[in-house]
């Protein structure tokens, strides 16, 4: 499977669906598809709607 990274255009934080975030509920391997639309940017709280597909 190819895991995807999605960057908040807000701080550059980078949410990457190969590690997940399993400290917020989120386990490894968890698509951007299935990440809770009203889950929060952990480091500025941005939304959801806030985050770019990047190439890494």
């Amino acid at each position: 499977m190819q895991y995807k990274s999605y960057m908040c255009v807000i701080c550059g934080f980078v949410y990457e669906e190969e590690k997940g975030l399993p400290e917020q509920g989120i386990p490894p391997g968890t698509p951007w598809e299935d990440v809770p639309g009203v889950w929060q940017c952990p480091d500025c709280g941005a939304a959801k709607d806030d985050f770019e597909l990047v190439e890494i």
